[in-house]
């Protein structure tokens, strides 16, 4: 196998090193696009908005139907004297090294040792993207110049295939109260009091409803100004739909859910706003392509084990632009976002293997 693991290391240590939280992906863009020029792999830039770019490899000749995609940004350092890499035997640590620069590196080394053995660039398209953490702004600029029949896209699946992605719904919630001295206030003159109820309550609606539906609750914010009740709460709220239900149907069930917990309150979208409607998808597990997946993890003796991916990607806007992607990349979702992030590195060179491997297929 032409895959390097020491230079595919160091790769993945020089990438975590950088920081570069959605919106200051500006370092670590040009670190790799300086990397890829080095290797001979003729990257392109593509704008996204000022100081702020995809990275793009594509064959203007070979029009490739398939695209490898990943995203450059993470979530920001809940501690930022401690983000970089580290390693301890075969785990690799830092921020990045599940979501997803080590899916990321792998990539870029499948392309590199593809190179390196064949002389030539590979029949695929390579995208490395900015903004998947918050905006998805990344990969829709990128969608709207380039087309493909297929993506791979490197989450982190433990280097199961998901064919399946849960959709997502992104809501703020809003209360009101009465701003009184903190001593003489009821409790339904508390914004933040009519929050935790009606949030308990929202809770209990959604688990009542089945169906799979995962609900977060993911911050809470309140006025604050001394010694008083808060007159006014927020909270933003996260629905995972399983790939097959309805947004539609979830939207209007819990629009009349909070009419029945605010009966006084005429204009709904005065309490509740829906930010973000990204719908799932599931695509059957055959076919050509799907074939050739299943004959390369044969070949590389990885036990054929489909799953679905429960949270939200920019896998959702290839759909939406007639692109069918399959999520596939090394480390797990549980490691993503945490201080102490980490993957095997044994699976990023597993992945890049497969990434290889698959490009071979294709050739």
């Amino acid at each position: 196998m032409p895959v390097k693991k020491e230079r595919l290391l160091n790769l993945v240590s020089s990438m975590v090193d950088i920081y570069s939280p959605t919106g200051k992906e500006e370092k670590i863009v040009k670190f790799l696009n300086n990397y890829l020029i080095a290797n001979k792999l003729n990257p392109v830039l593509q704008e996204v908005e000022k100081d702020r770019e995809n990275i793009i490899i594509y064959d203007e000749e070979n029009k490739p139907s398939i695209c490898f995609a990943g995203h450059l940004d993470t979530v920001s350092a809940s501690d930022y004297e401690h983000y970089g890499f580290d390693h301890d035997g075969d785990e690799v640590f830092g921020l990045g090294t599940s979501d997803m620069k080590g899916g990321c590196a792998a990539m870029i080394e499948a392309f590199h040792a593809f190179l390196e053995d064949k002389g030539k660039l590979p029949s695929a398209a390579l995208a490395l993207l900015v903004g998947e953490e918050e905006y998805g702004d990344g990969a829709n600029k990128f969608l709207e110049e380039y087309s493909f029949s297929w993506a791979v896209i490197g989450e982190p699946t433990q280097l199961k295939p998901c064919f399946d992605h849960y959709g997502y719904i992104e809501a703020s919630l809003h209360t009101k109260g009465k701003k009184k001295h903190a001593s003489l206030a009821k409790k339904e003159e508390n914004a933040v009091q009519t929050m935790l109820v009606s949030l308990l309550k929202i809770t209990e609606f959604v688990d009542a409803m089945g169906d799979g539906i995962i609900f977060n609750i993911r911050d809470l914010f309140s006025s604050r100004s001394g010694f008083v009740v808060p007159d006014y709460c927020e909270s933003l709220l996260d629905f995972h739909l399983p790939p097959h239900y309805p947004s539609g149907k979830m939207i209007v069930g819990l629009e009349e859910f909070i009419r029945s917990l605010f009966p006084n309150q005429k204009r709904i979208d005065e309490i509740l706003n829906i930010i973000t409607i990204h719908s799932g998808y599931s695509i059957p597990a055959t076919g050509p392509f799907a074939a050739k997946l299943q004959d390369v993890f044969k070949k590389l003796g990885i036990k054929w084990e489909t799953s679905y991916f429960p949270s939200d990607s920019d896998a959702v806007y290839f759909w939406d632009n007639g692109v069918k992607p399959i999520i596939l990349g090394p480390g797990s979702l549980e490691k993503a976002h945490r201080e102490d992030e980490s993957a095997p590195f044994s699976q990023i060179v597993k992945a890049a293997e497969i990434y290889y491997s698959i490009l071979e297929s294709i050739d």
